[in-house]
């Protein structure tokens, strides 16, 4: 009888766990492509991503939307600022923070990583295959609606 028939706890079947696993292959597998073609780590890319995709925005709005810690995006616009892929602004409401933007550097390189993730997506719907691939983006996109009813206390 396994742990889960017993009514005990089972990692391996514990879906946050599944989930986790599951983003942390796929992840590692596209963050080969930014870190040999531009030494990217993960933040600078995902810092990257959501300036790319929204705009201008502060360090704390990056942090809002993509869940990542403030230290790490801190760190992140640091190295994308020394190699010339974003700038700092003051914010005209807030004199405390700053607003974040690509360059024209950086934005290339945004579009060119992002050609790259859209043929990465494609490649991992492909072997889902078009049905499954749906399916888990609609199941996925249910569990992060239904997440983001939670507050987060970190």
């Amino acid at each position: 009888m396994t742990e889960a028939e017993q009514g005990q706890f089972d990692l391996d079947g514990f879906l946050p766990y599944l989930l986790n696993q599951a983003a942390e292959a796929t992840s590692k597998s596209f963050y080969a492509v930014y870190r040999a073609d531009y030494g990217m780590t993960r933040t600078q890319w995902r810092v990257m991503a959501n300036l790319g995709r929204f705009g201008a925005m502060t360090a704390r709005d990056i942090c809002r939307i993509s869940h990542i810690e403030k230290t790490k995006v801190s760190r992140a616009v640091a190295a994308l600022e020394a190699e010339g892929h974003l700038a700092r602004s003051p914010s005209p409401t807030d004199r405390r923070a700053e607003i974040l933007s690509l360059t024209p550097a950086g934005r290339e390189v945004f579009l060119r990583l992002g050609q790259r993730a859209l043929d990465y997506d494609h490649m991992l719907r492909e072997s889902l295959g078009a049905t499954e691939a749906a399916r888990l983006e609609a199941l996925l996109r249910a569990l992060i609606a239904q997440g983001s009813d939670v507050t987060d206390e970190d």
